[in-house]
């Protein structure tokens, strides 16, 4: 078993956090949107998981008042199905908690079956459906989840 760490994305790690959202999403973010987010964004926290010291996932997400929004979530392929998009959200919850948020959303694509499954999987209902969200037209799921202690 290996050991994942969660900690603050830094400008060193955008080469590897774009070659996770390239091979994870179908229309990915330019490494200027991420910057951007790092940078310029007072509301966005981004975090990255990693394995030794190796980026392996990261998060983006926003937090506004008494809601948080979460904007990318992404675990390198190599890396699925070991609990690493799981470990990231925890730490989302933990500090939505901590910051008193009530209520987390995020929109996934329609047709992103693993992805609605994991959000159900950490308490996230599905709420409603945006028509035509995406730029290719796809409708998105839009998903909320209330703030718990326990995540």
């Amino acid at each position: 078993m290996f050991l994942v760490e969660i900690r603050d994305l830094v400008e060193t790690d955008l080469d590897k956090v774009m070659e996770i959202e390239n091979l994870c999403f179908v229309a990915p973010w330019k490494k200027e949107d991420i910057i951007r987010e790092l940078t310029n964004n007072q509301f966005a926290t981004l975090l990255v998981a990693t394995i030794n010291n190796e980026v392996v996932g990261y998060v983006d997400y926003w937090v506004t008042f008494d809601s948080a929004t979460i904007c990318q979530i992404a675990v390198h392929p190599n890396y699925h199905r070991q609990a690493i998009g799981s470990k990231l959200l925890q730490e989302v919850f933990k500090d939505c908690y901590a910051k008193k948020v009530l209520t987390i959303t995020l929109e996934v694509r329609e047709s992103n079956s693993k992805g609605i499954n994991f959000y159900t999987k950490h308490g996230f209902n599905q709420f409603l459906v945006k028509p035509n969200y995406y730029s290719n037209g796809e409708n998105a799921i839009y998903m909320m989840k209330g703030v718990e202690l326990n995540g």
